[in-house]
């Protein structure tokens, strides 16, 4: 008989150290209209929202089954019911021996359809995906005509009132800078402190379609929305332009505008530094 193959013990080691793993980046873009929100309804104070879908469940969904294991994934920047993604970037901890074309199209295989996954990038433990973020941008868009939407109408707010852009967006400049936001943020706000910076708020026209983009290290629950809204007394002559300065002194949500319609909000992306080398869109 052959002498026996001698015992390696370093098999028995290799079968049981679980598969490499790295962290991977993903960009995400969703239509939200029929989610209620980006995050996981677990409450244990609302066990009747668990079987509401959400963006969250949806891709972890997804991404579990192309890594064959329960996955969890890390946002940006959680979005509320009916608002949109034009890129939200998520992290998550995974198989290292999948590419990213693979985590692209495996995943976006088994998202409906209006989820799609853009692009995958490989990263260290180091990044995460929202407090490595160093500002976040939304853009809300109103048509405004006498005339509601037929196209388009899911991404649009619509105003038949006629809007002065330039007024809305002279007021919209007291609001640049490190203030307290509290007149902006929503009752139901978990944030511990409602300070923000604001790098950027512009109010633009071309044609019917008004559009406000606005740019912040963070936001509050609500913030851009009650921005809006708020914006839009201006834009229809009911406030002058210093109105909205007295508001964001003041720190009383009762004396900001109503909040404005989720269907013309899209989050536009958060902005990363450089070094974490992840596409143009989503970096400084």
């Amino acid at each position: 008989m052959p002498d026996p193959v001698p015992h390696d013990p370093r098999a028995d080691a290799d079968a049981q150290t679980p598969p490499a793993e790295r962290r991977w980046v993903l960009g995400v873009e969703y239509d939200g209209g029929n989610f209620s929100g980006w995050q996981r309804l677990n409450r244990r104070d609302e066990p009747g929202r668990r079987s509401e879908p959400t963006v969250q469940a949806a891709v972890e969904h997804a991404v579990s089954i192309v890594a064959g294991r329960s996955i969890g994934v890390v946002c940006a920047g959680r979005t509320d019911a009916g608002v949109h993604a034009a890129t939200q970037v998520v992290h998550f901890d995974g198989p290292a021996q999948r590419d990213p074309r693979g985590w692209v199209l495996g995943t976006t295989s088994n998202l409906p359809p209006s989820v799609c996954v853009k692009w995958c990038v490989p990263t260290t433990d180091e990044f995460h995906a929202r407090f490595s973020a160093r500002a976040r941008r939304y853009r809300y868009t109103i048509l405004n005509r006498a005339i509601r939407p037929a196209l388009q109408h899911q991404y649009l707010s619509w105003v038949r009132k006629p809007l002065d852009a330039d007024a809305m967006h002279q007021a919209a400049q007291d609001l640049l800078g490190e203030h307290d936001f509290s007149a902006f943020r929503t009752v139901h706000c978990q944030a511990p402190h409602a300070r923000r910076d604001l790098h950027h708020i512009a109010v633009t026209r071309e044609g019917d379609l008004v559009t406000v983009e606005v740019q912040a290290n963070a936001f509050l629950h609500h913030m851009v929305r009650n921005i809006v809204g708020s914006l839009l007394l201006v834009g229809q002559g009911e406030r002058t332009a210093g109105w909205l300065r007295e508001v964001l002194d003041g720190r009383d949500r009762s004396r900001a505008g109503p909040t404005a319609p989720s269907a013309g909000l899209v989050f536009i992306g958060p902005r990363y530094p450089a070094h974490w080398q992840l596409p143009a869109e989503v970096t400084l």
